[in-house]
């Protein structure tokens, strides 16, 4: 029998809310551990979360944690809104928030060499796969970063294809290519 600690660990509860920072809305989510989702949502976040980032967001939960464990509460995200506030700004280069990132070891490592990329710098997905001495993994690679549950911290917005190209990302291409002109202009 898991003790509570344990249980915590294995399944949650998760505090999420819809958020609106700037011109952006996200649906944002954090365990006790820390930030454990952040998705753009193409509606307004003052209407509430719309159909297709409510989909995604129970998906994802739903591999986490029960759903009599989900808890809107919008005060529980305030500290990780105010540091994604302020790298919306250009205030902030770097977050300082604990993350509590569920996935495979191999999802880990590929999520954990996302965050060696520096702000403002581009990497292509090969890169990535080099960077874990994986370099014939360059397919899993890109489906470990597609399956980030934590867009902008975890800046999977920074890796392009090998030819320069914005490619694949799941908060939108239109998305990606205003936090990489943000970070552009920030450096």
């Amino acid at each position: 029998m898991a003790s509570e600690g344990e249980e915590n660990k294995i399944n949650p509860t998760i505090y999420w809310g819809a958020v609106r920072l700037q011109d952006h809305n996200f649906v944002m989510a954090v365990t006790d551990i820390g930030l454990s989702y952040l998705q753009f949502q193409r509606g307004d976040a003052r209407d509430g979360v719309d159909v297709e980032a409510w989909q995604e967001f129970t998906q994802w939960a739903r591999k986490v944690g029960h759903p009599s464990g989900w808890v809107q509460q919008e005060d529980k995200l305030q500290p990780y809104m105010e540091q994604l506030d302020a790298y919306l700004s250009g205030e902030r280069t770097n977050f300082e928030l604990p993350l509590d990132l569920r996935g495979t070891a191999f999802q880990q490592a590929v999520w954990k060499a996302l965050h060696s990329i520096s702000h403002g710098e581009r990497v292509s997905y090969s890169q990535v796969a080099q960077s874990l001495d994986k370099s014939s993994a360059v397919r899993a690679v890109g489906t470990a970063i597609g399956a980030n549950p934590v867009l902008i911290v975890v800046p999977c917005h920074r890796v392009i294809g090998k030819n320069g190209a914005l490619t694949g990302y799941r908060g939108g291409l239109e998305n990606k290519e205003k936090l990489l002109l943000l970070e552009r202009q920030g450096k």
